[in-house]
């Protein structure tokens, strides 16, 4: 099996039954803030994307690349499809002009020609993705591979009951705006950052000794930021609470947790995978090109100057008016919404700048009272300030998941009263009637089914399951004094009371368990 490195969580493995080109990712994304670092523009995408079959995890922006899909990826590739509870995933790729797809169901594996063997494991949570995320296993002559990109599976044994994986790719990198863009002091942002950066190696390292795989490659990440107004953003700076850490930085920190087994794909590397060994060769010095990286970005930030500006100019639409708009698409589903609605709880604003850099119009959306109306001075949960000109385009395009678009841009602020609220990004993903329609379905499945079995764990028991999102805490679980956390999400409950720490609901089941006997 070779498996050739592309960028970021992308990449193409050729066997001898065929190859798979997976989540193409070239041209930025998220309001032309993410970019692949290290850069994969100039690669030979015509031959690359001559492929046998496509993978696309999911509908995220840095793996969902639709300009690059349409243009380079050939149309006689056949589609290896997720089974997602909606058909937004199909329906993008069909009108790319892709018409050969396998419909996989999660967790079971296909046979496809030559022997080449693959099974997709879906996530479907509203928190998952876009609607969705997922993992791709490939077995060929013996040969296993886990592409795991940036999918969080609660556990990874449906893999190793089918056999020792050889290569394991998978997250380490942030992929989100926290802390960043929290109006909080430096400190309180730095410590926050640090936390974050480390619960990320933490989650990775309990997948890598999970899954023991031969060979670990850290993919998906992380993105870099050449737009002036971001840079700050790239892990350049010597800022312990910076998320977006690097591969070199991965193989650092997974030497200091025993880890040798790391081999990082450059766009252009590539790895000979056998069941015994894995033989990598890379277009240049790995070492050095990462001491070198300030100078890469530079460069890059020169060169992707113009696309930038050219993407900027595309979004002012003076001619949407804004209330009237946010109001037609966000009412009816408002109307519609018991869980988010009630899981948001309050009113959330929003502070548009406008053209000249000082004038604010306020919009609130209000949870409780169902509607979107000025501002009225009243407290409200959740506040964002983000330049007019992106909600604009927003709306023009209709999009309808506004965290893969605006609010993984980082083109924006934001202040919140307690504690995070996942209600209040899970209903601006679902802005359409297929996605808040199944949203509503999958909280109320999960409300009405709560975690029965409990387990004890240190000098408590609580319920196996996370509140969150079902992670066995037998597993995932690590008590302090009297805190839990769940390592899959870094959620934390207050175990005297039950409390989470971390958001709003999501109460826990749990007690001091009786003394051990000698």
């Amino acid at each position: 099996m070779r498996v050739t490195g592309t960028g970021h969580a992308s990449m193409r493995i050729d066997t001898a039954a065929g190859s798979i080109l997976c989540d193409p990712w070239v041209n930025p994304a998220y309001f032309a803030s993410w970019f692949p670092f290290p850069d994969n523009s100039q690669l030979d995408w015509e031959t690359l994307g001559q492929t046998d079959y496509l993978y696309v995890s999911h509908l995220h922006r840095d793996h969902f690349d639709a300009d690059h899909l349409k243009r380079f990826v050939s149309k006689k590739a056949t589609v290896l499809l997720p089974a997602y509870p909606t058909s937004e995933l199909e329906d993008e790729l069909r009108e790319l002009g892709f018409t050969s797809f396998v419909e996989t169901r999660t967790n079971e594996v296909v046979e496809l020609d030559g022997g080449l063997r693959v099974m997709i494991q879906a996530l479907t949570s509203p928190t998952d993705g876009p609607i969705g995320d997922s993992s791709l296993w490939v077995e060929y002559d013996g040969v296993r591979l886990l592409n795991q990109n940036d999918a969080r599976p609660t556990d990874l044994s449906t893999f190793t009951d089918l056999g020792h994986v050889h290569a394991h790719m998978l997250q380490f990198s942030g992929a989100i705006w926290y802390p960043m863009v929290y109006e909080l002091p430096q400190a309180a942002k730095t410590a926050f950052g640090k936390q974050k950066r480390e619960r990320q190696f933490d989650r990775t390292w309990r997948y890598i000794d999970d899954l023991k795989a031969s060979y670990v490659f850290p993919i998906a990440g992380p993105p870099c930021f050449l737009d002036d107004e971001l840079w700050q953003f790239n892990d350049i700076f010597g800022d312990e609470g910076n998320i977006f850490p690097d591969q070199s930085v991965f193989l650092r920190e997974y030497a200091k947790v025993g880890g040798s087994n790391g081999v990082v794909l450059l766009p252009g590397s590539v790895s000979e995978l056998t069941t015994e060994s894995c033989t990598t060769t890379h277009p240049t010095d790995v070492d050095e090109f990462f001491a070198n990286k300030v100078a890469h970005l530079e460069e890059m930030r020169e060169r992707k100057r113009p696309v930038i500006e050219a993407a900027k100019a595309s979004w002012r639409h003076p001619e949407v008016d804004v209330l009237k708009e946010m109001k037609r698409v966000i009412e009816p589903l408002l109307d519609e919404s018991i869980y988010l609605a009630k899981g948001v709880g309050g009113p959330v604003r929003f502070d548009l700048v406008g053209y000249d850099g000082e004038s604010v119009e306020s919009i609130v959306v209000d949870f409780p009272g169902k509607q979107v109306r000025p501002y009225g001075d009243e407290k409200v949960r959740y506040r964002f300030r983000t330049d007019r000109a992106l909600i604009e385009q927003l709306l023009h395009v209709g999009e309808v998941d506004w965290v893969n678009s605006l609010f993984l841009s980082c083109r924006f602020s934001a202040a919140r009263i307690g504690q995070y609220n996942e209600f209040v990004y899970a209903f601006f993903k679902c802005l359409s009637e297929e996605r808040l329609q199944y949203a509503e379905g999958w909280y109320d499945e999960h409300f009405q089914n709560a975690d029965s079995e409990d387990v004890r764990i240190g000098d408590w028991v609580v319920q196996r399951r996370c509140p969150h999102l079902k992670a066995d805490l037998t597993r995932f679980g690590i008590i302090d004094g009297n805190q839990l956390t769940c390592q899959l999400h870094g959620w934390r409950f207050d175990l005297a009371s039950g409390r989470c720490l971390t958001s709003v609901g999501h109460q826990i089941r749990a007690a001091k368990a009786p003394a051990r006997a000698n």
